[in-house]
């Protein structure tokens, strides 16, 4: 005697299928998200660090302002290629490439570099070496977030701007030959600079006055007349101007402001934060 062959329970594996349809429907959340990269996560897709600013930066990006206390920076070192060029080496803090989430949203200390060569952007860093090609003038890298918004404090982007320069490319005078007698003399520096002048003493690990952000209009001249109560040497980034300091006795720095952006002044051996030069 044949028996009926048994009915399939069909019903319980449909209601799970569709449960499961409905689960991953939701996501993550039951809020919208940014899409992201395959193998990055809901923060990184989502990330909105630091304020939005309608202002751009001269590429077009719009600006994402951080507190100075929590914004990246970035220092930039050139030396000649022996085929030509110049390796750079970039020293952030506060931040770490991150090309795995680039697309993604803006979380603070993540992101790129772009750089702009002769102040015409040509590539993006996303580690801390690359080479420039012969025949640039100057280099500016530009902290980005992975949303390509530029990191920016008070409405500078952080950045900073380097010479670029290289004994193969600079003109040279045979050894025997006698200067022209046409050539314009050597200019002297000003003996007294007319500008602003910020006095700053560093006893230990304190700095007086307290850092600060001080602004600056471009072309604005400011010495900087530091005492220190132990050796170390005083760097403004981005312009790479040092003064090396002497126990007890002031050293004074002085330079013209002509790259706008945000630019540290701090010392060497303590790394101490001294000021923060802003010119707009």
């Amino acid at each position: 005697m044949n028996r009926p062959a048994p009915r399939r329970r069909t019903a319980p594996l449909t209601a799970a299928a569709l449960a499961a349809v409905l689960l991953l429907a939701a996501g993550c959340g039951d809020r919208p998200t940014t899409h992201h990269k395959p193998g990055t996560g809901h923060e990184q897709g989502t990330g909105s660090g630091g304020t939005l600013l309608a202002a751009r930066d001269d590429s077009g990006h719009r600006l994402r302002d951080l507190p100075a206390a929590d914004a990246p920076t970035v220092r930039a070192e050139a030396s000649p290629d022996t085929e030509g060029g110049w390796n750079v080496h970039l020293t952030v803090e506060r931040f770490r490439f991150t090309p795995e989430s680039t697309g993604g949203g803006a979380l603070a200390g993540r992101g790129h570099a772009r750089l702009l060569v002769d102040g015409r952007e040509t590539a993006r860093a996303y580690g801390p070496w690359f080479h420039v090609p012969p025949g640039a003038r100057t280099l500016t890298v530009r902290l980005y977030a992975d949303d390509h918004t530029a990191w920016s404090v008070a409405g500078a982007p952080v950045e900073t701007t380097v010479p670029l320069a290289s004994a193969s490319t600079a003109p040279s005078t045979p050894a025997s030959a006698p200067p022209s007698p046409s050539s314009a003399p050597a200019r002297t520096p000003d003996p007294t600079p007319t500008g602003r002048t910020l006095d700053i003493r560093v006893t230990g690990s304190t700095v007086t006055p307290a850092p600060s952000r001080v602004e600056l209009k471009k072309g604005e001249r400011i010495t900087l007349r530091v005492t220190s109560d132990r050796p170390d040497t005083v760097h403004v980034h981005g312009y790479d101007r040092e003064a090396t300091l002497t126990p007890g006795t002031p050293a004074a720095l002085t330079l013209t402001a002509d790259r706008t952006g945000l630019f540290e002044v701090e010392t060497h051996e303590s790394g101490l934060v001294l000021t923060q030069l802003v010119v707009r």
